[in-house]
């Protein structure tokens, strides 16, 4: 399980496969995923411009920048109801094989509070991840 961070640089209209176009605010937004196995691999994956767009986050990804990773205890569910206390969520982003509102969330600002309140609450594995080389 993992959160990524990204940063969208300015106010865009995005399509996002079966989702529609939808309007994307400049800020911040934290995509909660899992990854049973290759984690690293699917990390960097959202860190790449390059890639066949499949999933919800791939629409995002190519148009925004993954700023940092972290990889978690808590599954995606609970990390997207975290996120759920203090930002706005996307409707059925990345969420269309769950119950959860969405797994991406969006803040004007960086998210230092769900950053603080996962780790506060031990959701967090490991510290930052960085992939700036990518």
């Amino acid at each position: 399980m993992y959160f990524v961070i990204f940063r969208l640089d300015e106010d865009k209209e995005i399509e996002v496969g079966r989702l529609g176009k939808i309007k994307f605010r400049k800020g911040y937004y934290i995509y909660t995923g899992s990854a049973k196995r290759g984690f690293s691999k699917r990390v960097k994956r959202h860190f790449s411009k390059k890639k066949k767009l499949r999933w919800h986050v791939d629409y995002l990804s190519v148009n925004a920048r993954a700023i940092e990773a972290y990889r978690c205890l808590a599954d995606e569910h609970k990390l997207a109801e975290l996120a759920s206390n203090s930002m706005e969520g996307i409707k059925g982003f990345g969420s269309s094989d769950c119950k959860c509102y969405s797994h991406l969330y969006y803040s004007e600002n960086y998210p230092e509070e769900f950053v603080e309140q996962a780790k506060k609450l031990n959701y967090v594995l490991a510290e930052r991840l960085d992939y700036e080389e990518l």
